[in-house]
């Protein structure tokens, strides 16, 4: 085997394990410890970090910043994966800190110039645009630490009116039109509920409360269901005009609930929790007067309000102007 391949072998053997010894590689690759010990140099000088384990046993042991090894792309896989990371470009906020920018620095360094060259001309021609929403990037870390290694958090949720501390078990992190959502198990209202990250104001991991297995989701894809299993519902109707249809597409939540009629106008029948329905009403708010809620008379108190604070807003920058 070339010192190349026993090299890139040997990262994926360490980058699998907790701790090892030089005897141990040496006799899974079949060489003298002497050897393992120099490749174990070369991969330090490479940036692999590694440190040695004292006491009784010994060993190495890799930090949690492990390296992964070489991996070869095609043309079409490498501008795929530059514009896939380029696509969260347009967001506030992430939860990986610096680690998609570092990572496409480094992948488009090592792009053989031609390749660069495709890519370059493609930058200023071909974007995927997501609304900015701000939030606190430090929290969304948080969370998504949490989700990987099964912790639960503690935080500080605020709404329009209250800021409330919450103990919560994350089961996921998801975004929505540029806002990032946290599904979780709220142990003060031993419930589920949905939280949305820029209302966050602050997160820490909790190893008071212990994770709870039974509580976990085997996919965030099965949030929605979770989500209503609540007893206590209310059916929604609002009508749309053609326009209203179309804006309401690209929304998950309400389309697939979304009658359509032979002339493009469209029913919304969608059966949701109670305490969702604020949520719901400002949803079809957006639609502004391509949508028109018919049940239930709560709702249409809600968007009643709505209207009228709008107003009441209009007619005192009216005063003021004049």
């Amino acid at each position: 085997m070339h010192k190349s391949q026993r090299l890139i072998l040997l990262m994926m053997k360490i980058n699998a394990r907790k701790t090892f010894t030089i005897g141990e590689l040496a006799r899974e690759l079949g060489v003298s410890e002497r050897t393992i010990s120099r490749d174990l140099l070369d991969l330090g000088e490479l940036g692999v970090p590694l440190y040695s384990i004292q006491g009784r046993g010994g060993g190495f042991k890799i930090l949690k910043e492990r390296l992964l090894p070489p991996i070869a792309f095609t043309e079409s896989e490498a501008i795929s994966l530059f514009f896939a990371a380029q696509s969260l470009k347009y967001y506030g906020s992430l939860p990986f800190g610096d680690g998609t920018e570092s990572a496409m620095d480094k992948f488009y360094h090592y792009l053989p110039s031609d390749v660069k060259e495709r890519i370059d001309r493609l930058k200023n021609k071909v974007a995927i645009w997501s609304p900015n929403r701000e939030m606190s990037a430090a929290c969304l870390q948080v969370l998504l630490q949490a989700i990987m290694i099964r912790s639960t958090v503690t935080i500080e949720y605020g709404t329009s009116n209250t800021l409330e501390t919450r103990n919560i078990q994350p089961l996921g992190l998801y975004s929505d039109r540029g806002y990032w959502y946290c599904p979780a198990f709220c142990f003060n209202r031993k419930d589920y509920r949905l939280f949305r990250a820029d209302r966050i104001l602050s997160v820490q991991l909790n190893e008071a409360i212990a994770y709870q297995e039974k509580l976990d989701l085997s996919s965030i894809l099965d949030w929605p269901n979770v989500e209503m299993e609540d007893p206590n519902k209310t059916v929604l109707v609002a009508s749309l005009t053609p326009a209203g249809v179309r804006k309401l597409t690209p929304n998950g939540r309400l389309y697939p609930f979304i009658d359509l009629h032979e002339d493009g106008r469209g029913t919304l029948r969608v059966s949701i929790p109670v305490r969702q329905l604020a949520f719901y009403v400002d949803m079809i708010w957006g639609v502004s007067y391509d949508a028109k809620i018919i049940e239930p008379d709560e709702a249409v108190s809600m968007m009643e309000q709505h209207i009228a604070m709008m107003k009441q807003q209009y007619l005192i920058n009216h005063q003021v102007d004049y």
